[in-house]
């Protein structure tokens, strides 16, 4: 078996407090520095990605879905008509479709028609 004293030094005089060098005093401030300017640079990323998500969320067109199945369930409503168009002062927007033709007394064959040639 391995004596531990014989491992280990033991301890001649106590050692005192040694202050840090200037060298280890800058080295401390910029790594301290450094973990500042990256948290601050973190912080703003993430402030600035919530508002692109909140602008993005606010772009999108978000309807209540049962907004959907009632619009299913609803009679459907009667579309807008244009009333200068209905009496004929205007052209139509959308040209309705044309008259039944009635017969005439020609081709119908009536007593009182004129032959054709």
């Amino acid at each position: 078996m391995v004596d531990p004293q014989s491992i280990l030094e033991p301890l001649q005089a106590p050692t005192h407090f040694m202050p840090p060098s200037a060298r280890e005093l800058r080295s401390q401030a910029v790594y301290r520095l450094q973990i500042g300017l990256f948290g601050l640079c973190a912080m703003l990323l993430i402030v600035g990605l919530a508002n692109i998500i909140r602008d993005r969320l606010r772009l999108v067109d978000t309807q209540d879905p049962i907004q959907q199945v009632v619009a299913v369930d609803a009679k459907p409503t009667k579309t807008a008509s244009d009333p200068l168009a209905d009496i004929g002062v205007v052209p139509a927007a959308d040209p309705s479709p044309a008259p039944a033709v009635s017969p005439t007394p020609e081709a119908s064959g009536e007593p009182g028609a004129p032959l054709a040639p």
